[in-house]
Formats: C-alpha cells, sequence, structure tokens
C-alpha cells in the first residue's frame, strides 16, 4: 500500500514538472468558488498552450532543454524491441540478485513478474523496470530519479533517456552505490 502511495506522489511529481517544463505553457485564472457570480463583462480564463516540436537537430543552446528528436526511422521492430528489452531485464535481475548477495540491506528484494522487475531496497526505496512496447521503450520508477523513459540507441547500443542523455545501465549502477554504499557493475558481462 505505501508503495502505491509513493508511486502515485512520484507521478504527480511528474505531471507537475511536465506541465511547467518550457516547452508548454499553461495561464488559467485562478479557480472561483461554487456559486460565485462573475460579471458578464469582466474577463474569462485564458488557457493557452505551446509546443515546441523538434523536427531537425537541434543547436547547442538548446541542448540542455529540449529532448531530443526522435528518429521515427530508427525504432525498433516490434521482435527485435523484445529481444533487446527481455536480455536487458534479464541480466539485470541476474545482477542484481548477486547484488543483494554483496550487500545488507534489510528488505533488500529482487523480484520479476508480468514483465516488471522490481527491485526493493527497503526503508531505501523501490526501483520498477518494465517494458512499455507501445513507445518500444523501458521505463523506471527510481526513488533517486524519479521516472525515465529508455529508448534503445543504436550507435551507443544502450537504453538512453533522451531527455537528460543518461544511460540507464550507468545511472543504475550510480544511483545503487549512492542508496548502498557498494559499487555494482551492470554494463559488463562479467
Amino acid at each position: 500500500m505505501a508503495t502505491k502511495f509513493v508511486l502515485l506522489r512520484r507521478l504527480s511529481r511528474f505531471a507537475k514538472t511536465s506541465l511547467t517544463h518550457r516547452s508548454r505553457s499553461v495561464l488559467l485564472e485562478p479557480l472561483r468558488p461554487i456559486g460565485f457570480s462573475e460579471n458578464k463583462s469582466s474577463s474569462r480564463s485564458l488557457i493557452s498552450t505551446s509546443r515546441n516540436f523538434c523536427s531537425g537537430p537541434l543547436s547547442p543552446s538548446d541542448d540542455s532543454q529540449v529532448p531530443a528528436a526522435i528518429d521515427y526511422h530508427s525504432l525498433l521492430q516490434e521482435d527485435e524491441f523484445h529481444r533487446l528489452a527481455n536480455s536487458t531485464i534479464h541480466d539485470l535481475q541476474e545482477k542484481l540478485e548477486e547484488y543483494g548477495d554483496i550487500v545488507q540491506i534489510d528488505g533488500f528484494d529482487v523480484d520479476y513478474g508480468n514483465e516488471v522487475l522490481t527491485l526493493k531496497l527497503g526503508a531505501l526505496g523501490t526501483y520498477v523496470l518494465n517494458k512499455q512496447t507501445p513507445n518500444r521503450q523501458i521505463w523506471l520508477s527510481s526513488p533517486v530519479s524519479g521516472p525515465s523513459r529508455f529508448d534503445w540507441d543504436r550507435s551507443a547500443q544502450a537504453w538512453v533517456y533522451r531527455r537528460t542523455r543518461a544511460n540507464l545501465l550507468e545511472m543504475l549502477e550510480s544511483e545503487l552505490e549512492q542508496l548502498c554504499g557498494e559499487p555494482i557493475n551492470l554494463s559488463s558481462n562479467s
């Protein structure tokens, strides 16, 4: 129950962050209490939404503020997506289980079911990793960095978060070492 509350709170925070992102602006007058009568000649609420769409390369000044453009020609075919995502998730499951033998954390548990990988770190939080087939993405909910959506980057041969260009495995290595106090190598096959 507490996990659901934490995830809902993070989702709410993510939604608020998305609405306040530079590429969108929403202007609303304050809400009026029920029964409040307004003079017809007064101005009405103004709702305006603008979106920036990337159709070409980003200039260096925009690079840190806007997610990279999606190259739809390079999207994975569904079977290739499943092969890559399943391989990544199963490798992570194995390495995280081995990591659990090294770290001494109450409540450490790795679970995989219904194509969702869950890493519980007791009082330190919970990671949830799952495939999003329609988007050809791996989604991660992290107790450190919040929600992220990773696309397969063919040139890097890695799952990369377009907004920050973070590599999934490197990000997990860094966060787990920060939380658990022990380094972990998720990037290599050793």
